[in-house]
């Protein structure tokens, strides 16, 4: 139809108006927003229109592609999918079509990568160069990097998520002078928008992921997280509802503000040759960097998964990565123990006869000299 509004429009308006409900106190909606949904109310083909297979098809080839012309990510192709099948389903349940349309379309997303990558995962003397990085970030009177040193490093040494990171309260810690500590983890604030959230704040206020609301997981603190943390509670203090980690205003951490801080302190920590490579590229590798640790620890796959909050299943699944250079470290074990089993001295047919039978030339002696003899 003619009179199609530019891309920036008419998606400014869709996303602020269409597909969200009017929250309490909200703004009226502008003119040009008013005219631009009255354009796609017309233009807009009816649903029934999606039981031609071309079309449906049409529109799910366009679940593939970005603004720019290139392929999505498999997980936004998979979301942007069930999104539209949930519609779908909605609208036959209203009556608005007879029959799912894309029931008998063959038409499939890949399957995503459950695996992490192994060359994100830090081991421990490249997670401790990296905090340390951190605290070097801005200047030291506003202390950009030193105040998100304690969420790095809990995400590191607590296996938390960042959302569980930015809700981490002080009355729900032990931070004891020395030992181990705990941090029970029953809240989570994941930053969504303010249209989003039914507060009207950038940030949702959630239970445990995947968990029924109320659920709680308890999390071991190393002693070197406690001091950490007990440092960052005296230099810094708390927020009003006794979070941890906070902006220099007060206000709940957002997405952008670490992730600017994460790869100032990345380009800082580590050596021209890794900071074009995958290697703690994300915040969040810092969890997976976590885990991939404790197992190659020795420790429990079912303790690593209740700390972690994941099934055993999609911790061994995802999570048994190896550290960064440890497979250098099991070769020199696995060459060793090769090298010596090479350069063992050769033994006579007898002798090895006398191995594999369980006995001895000092065997053989005792029973001739009066125990008897062995069949």
């Amino acid at each position: 139809m003619p009179g199609r509004p530019k891309g920036e429009i008419l998606r400014r308006a869709l996303r602020h108006w269409a597909f969200v409900l009017p929250g309490a106190g909200q703004e009226a909606m502008g003119a040009e927003d008013r005219l631009v949904l009255q354009w796609v109310a017309k233009a807009s083909r009816p649903l029934v229109d999606l039981h031609d297979p071309v079309l449906a098809r049409d529109v799910l080839e366009s679940l593939r592609r970005k603004l720019d012309g290139g392929e999505a990510a498999v997980e936004t192709m998979r979301r942007k999918r069930k999104v539209l099948v949930h519609a779908l389903h909605y609208a036959v349940e209203r009556g608005e079509l007879g029959s799912h349309p894309l029931a008998k379309i063959r038409w499939g997303v890949p399957k995503p990568a459950n695996v992490v990558d192994p060359r994100v995962v830090v081991n421990p003397y490249q997670a401790r160069d990296l905090l340390s990085a951190v605290s070097y970030v801005g200047g030291y009177r506003r202390a950009r990097g030193r105040r998100l040193v304690g969420f790095f490093a809990g995400m590191y040494y607590a296996g938390l998520r960042p959302e569980e990171a930015v809700a981490a309260a002080l009355p729900d810690c032990r931070l004891p002078r020395t030992g181990w500590g705990r941090l029970i983890v029953h809240r989570t604030r994941p930053q969504a928008g303010r249209r989003w959230t039914d507060t009207g704040e950038y940030h949702d206020d959630r239970g445990l992921k995947n968990r029924p609301p109320g659920d709680t997981r308890v999390v071991p603190l190393p002693p070197y997280l406690v001091a950490l943390w007990r440092e960052h509670v005296a230099t810094f203090g708390t927020a009003d509802d006794g979070r941890l980690f906070f902006s220099e205003s007060g206000r709940i951490l957002t997405y952008a503000t670490y992730h600017r801080v994460w790869h100032e302190a990345r380009d800082l920590a580590l050596p021209p040759a890794l900071t074009s490579t995958p290697l703690a590229k994300r915040p969040y590798d810092l969890r997976h960097s976590a885990l991939s640790t404790w197992l190659c620890a020795g420790a429990d796959p079912a303790e690593v998964a209740q700390r972690a909050g994941n099934s055993v299943e999609v911790l061994l699944s995802r999570y048994a990565e190896c550290l960064y250079d440890r497979q250098s470290i099991n070769n020199q074990r696995i060459d060793g123990l090769l090298s010596a089993s090479t350069s063992r001295p050769n033994r006579t047919r007898h002798e090895e006869a006398s191995t594999l039978l369980g006995t001895g030339s000092g065997d053989l002696d005792s029973g001739e000299s009066g125990h008897g003899g062995r069949s």
